[in-house]
């Protein structure tokens, strides 16, 4: 299926600088403040675009009120196919021959530069569930902590495992945190300590968005996901793996993941990630059929994390890509609901850490240090083996195909210190 926004051969009347994430065949969604006015917004190269004007101009073919809200949510209930309508009235509006709408003023009123605005939450979320679907992660931390014979679980191929987190501390880029505290038990100690973990660490992640699903007792078949996801944003699921290690067993991840998440902040539609479609891999033994699949779905992105210590460069340490992902949104959607489980709208699914299959490519410092037994040494001289007070992390992710760059920014925060 052709989408009319993502002809790639379309440039914009706003400049787009070279390299840019956001070229006119992108229009990602975003929730933006400007002068004490918040708004549902895209982006066109370094322009925001106040979608609330450009709806009271006459636009568009649904209600402007959609666009004057602090959240994503409204415009997405409203389902796929406007989503699909409205990046194509935008792609008209913004395309470099239509003169007509460049003359206009009142248009040129909606149009702000990138600089000037705050972004915010996009979209207010209500579940949030995180996955674990790259196999090399899996094998990884299965290497570290079992034994490199043993280290997928007897689930893993046949599952795409996941667990609930909390939506409540999911964070915008840019929010600063503070290093999380609670019950640490190294291996040799015999009781558990309180403090502040020391094994601070990031996950590479990506994260989807969903569209209102069916009702509770009905499920989403792979076939169907598609009509079913929003959008996709970088996700850092930051993980304290010394209070992990100690509370995981027998249930999981709890405070040791749930002190903060960080979000991207323009969320990019499937629709325009859909040129970037690739093949996943074999998946031996065979999937059962509810979790078979027809077609690409697996999304070809480039990802980066580099760290930042305070006052000086970032240092580059992995680049990774989210085609090594074993399960794919599809497959994850129809799992989550297969039991009947309700979806809402803008409920939250994380990927799980994103390691590729080269060491240059772990998509966390726990695997990059191998359970810090290795340093990476930072530009201005220093080594991190997890991550320091002040370090501020940065995650970027693009496609690129065609000579068509589509991007979705970077999601970063800084960690202060424990309160």
């Amino acid at each position: 299926m052709m989408i009319k926004a993502n002809n790639s051969t379309l440039k914009s009347w706003i400049e787009v600088p070279e390299n840019s994430d956001f070229p006119i065949q992108n229009i990602p969604f975003g929730v933006a403040k400007h002068n004490n006015e918040v708004f549902v917004a895209t982006r066109i190269g370094d322009t925001v675009i106040n979608l609330y004007k450009v709806a009271k101009l006459g636009y568009f073919n649904i209600d402007a009120e959609v666009f004057i809200s602090c959240r994503l949510n409204d415009f997405m209930l409203l389902g796929k196919q406007v989503t699909r309508d409205v990046r194509n009235e935008i792609s008209d509006i913004f395309v470099s021959t239509n003169t007509e709408a460049s003359n206009n003023a009142e248009l040129q009123k909606a149009l702000i530069n990138n600089k000037e605005v705050e972004m915010l939450m996009p979209i207010s979320i209500g579940d949030y569930t995180d996955f674990y679907s790259s196999e090399q992660h899996a094998f990884n931390v299965g290497c570290l902590f079992r034994d490199p014979n043993n280290a997928l679980l007897p689930n893993w191929k046949h599952i795409p495992v996941g667990y609930h987190g909390r939506s409540s501390s999911i964070l915008p880029s840019g929010v600063d945190f503070h290093r999380p505290k609670g019950q640490r038990k190294a291996p040799t100690d015999e009781m558990p300590t309180f403090g502040q973990s020391n094994l601070l660490d990031f996950e590479l992640e990506t994260a989807f968005f969903t569209y209102e699903g069916k009702p509770i007792g009905d499920s989403i078949s792979t076939d169907e996901a598609d009509e079913y996801i929003f959008g996709m944003a970088l996700l850092n699921d930051w993980s304290a793996r010394d209070i992990q290690g100690w509370e995981y067993v027998p249930l999981g991840p709890f405070l040791g993941k749930n002190f903060a998440s960080h979000l991207s902040c323009w969320i990019v539609t499937l629709d325009a990630l859909e040129p970037f479609r690739v093949s996943g891999p074999v998946q031996e033994p065979k999937v059962l059929p509810y979790l078979e699949y027809k077609g690409d779905k697996h999304v070809d992105i480039n990802l980066e994390v580099a760290i930042k210590p305070e006052n000086t460069e970032e240092t580059i340490v992995s680049k990774s890509n989210y085609r090594y992902m074993y399960w794919n949104m599809n497959q994850q959607l129809a799992h989550h609901s297969i039991n009947g489980c309700n979806i809402k709208v803008g409920d939250c699914m994380g990927s799980g850490t994103i390691s590729g299959p080269k060491e240059s490519e772990f998509g966390s410092m726990l695997e990059i240090s191998w359970k810090g037994t290795k340093a990476v040494k930072m530009t201005d001289g220093t080594e991190r083996k997890f991550i320091n007070d002040n370090d501020t992390v940065i995650m970027r992710g693009y496609a690129e195909k065609d000579g068509i760059r589509i991007g979705f920014g970077e999601v970063k925060a800084k960690v202060l210190p424990v309160k």
